[in-house]
């Protein structure tokens, strides 16, 4: 019994020696952080007298609250609402709110200004731009390519927008995309980000094998804006959609926004003509007559609250170059990765996000055969991250508030979980 005992201890010190170094690394290179400073932003908890906020790994599914928004939400209900009422559309500029916070995000996802609207939810501007989309291609084109690893609602809303316009739904594994386009193609609608891997899809080739053969690209942007460049007008983007509650720390329910690229504005014809795009929206005529730009997507009455509470969210951006994000975003998942190979215990646990950074978003997807027992202890010990049933462990890095040490704490923690939870079949 000497020898196994021997070994265990011997392995027992090599990886108290690992996390020791692990542990100094992540303290240096917090310290060495010039977004660090940004943390103190956000109401993450854990501060002087306060109970320890754990580790916050899930903004790519909900962000965390920028600590300065309760009080500008505070104003926005009693002064805008409770004291000016209907006089705020004009004196708080309530009715100007969805271009000019779309021009405010418009530098995250490289859009120059009068090309975002914001409004309603992801799903309902992926059918506007699906369905105009099909009505900007040339004609005789019948055939819409989706990502077939899309988020689901997309899919879904691409096979109704299909059913409405005559055209036939294609799915495809994104890379196949370039391959797969012909003279019928309409458009293709593909997730920037794989919300289950991690997988960052090919924009600027998929889009440029669109254009080659005469069809629209139109990207969903919900994984990658706030943690990466994209580069819409750089790459010529047509049509992009994307949500505000995950990076951008929008707030849950917070609105969606819709990109139309200039040169299609003209000819953008929504499916959903409501009175807030109307060229003259308080003439009430019964004919329709769209506004001009970006404001041709918008539809009923803006949802105010969660829209203003979005546009404070959105202070926290000032000064913050997506470049930095990016790179940052990059070291946090290489370490995160580097301290789970050195603490998990072997074959439990195995990446599916992709090591090249040029495929990598800002999530590490990790499998594991007992991922939904594993995640809901980690929770429990304060490794907030999410579930992809049925065998994925997903955690995404905000590098506006998420550190090194947080890293290190949760590849610690999370080998904590998989030593004292059994392996499936043991």
């Amino acid at each position: 019994m000497s020898e196994p005992t021997t070994a265990t201890a011997a392995a027992s010190a090599s990886v108290s020696a690992s996390a020791a170094d692990l542990a100094a690394r992540a303290r240096a290179l917090d310290a060495a952080d010039e977004l660090g400073k940004h943390r103190e932003k956000f109401a993450l908890g854990g501060g002087s007298g306060q109970e320890d906020a754990g580790v916050y790994l899930d903004g790519n599914s909900l962000g965390a609250l920028p600590a300065h928004v309760p009080a500008r939400l505070a104003d926005v209900v009693a002064r805008q609402w409770g004291e000016l009422r209907i006089r705020s559309w004009d004196e708080s500029g309530w009715w100007t709110a969805p271009e000019r916070i779309g021009d405010r995000i418009a530098p995250l996802v490289g859009a120059a200004e009068g090309q975002i609207v914001v409004g309603d939810s992801t799903s309902v501007n992926v059918f506007k731009a699906v369905v105009a989309a099909t009505r900007l291609a040339d004609g005789g084109r019948d055939e819409i390519l989706v990502d077939a690893t899309t988020f689901p609602t997309d899919g879904y809303i691409a096979e109704s927008a299909a059913r409405l316009t005559g055209h036939r739904i294609v799915p495809l594994d994104p890379a196949g995309i370039p391959g797969a386009v012909t003279d019928r193609t309409a458009l293709a609608l593909v997730n920037h980000v794989d919300y289950r891997s991690g997988r960052l899809q090919d924009l600027p080739g998929i889009t440029a094998a669109l254009h080659e053969a005469g069809a629209l690209a139109v990207w969903d942007l919900c994984h990658s804006a706030g943690a990466l460049p994209v580069g819409l007008d750089a790459h010529g983007v047509d049509l992009a959609v994307g949500c505000t509650y995950k990076y951008l720390n929008g707030g849950p329910g917070a609105p969606a926004y819709l990109y139309v690229a200039e040169r299609h504005q003209d000819r953008f014809d929504s499916p959903l003509p409501g009175w807030n795009s109307h060229a003259d929206p308080f003439g009430m005529t019964p004919g329709y007559r769209a506004a001009d730009g970006a404001a041709r997507g918008r539809v009923g009455t803006p949802d105010i609250l969660s829209m203003l509470a979005l546009e404070a969210a959105l202070d926290v951006w000032d000064g913050v170059r997506i470049e930095d994000v990016r790179a940052k975003s990059l070291a946090l998942t290489d370490f995160f990765l580097e301290c789970v190979r050195a603490y998990a215990p072997g074959g439990r646990v195995t990446a599916v996000t992709p090591e090249a950074h040029a495929e990598r978003g800002s999530q590490v997807a990790l499998r594991c055969a007992e991922a939904p027992a594993v995640m809901a202890e980690l929770i429990r010990r304060g490794v907030v991250g999410d579930l992809r049933r049925p065998d994925i462990l997903r955690f995404g890095f905000t590098p506006l508030y998420v550190g090194f040490a947080d890293a290190e704490r949760a590849a610690r923690t999370l080998a904590d979980v998989l030593a004292d939870i059994p392996p499936a079949g043991a």
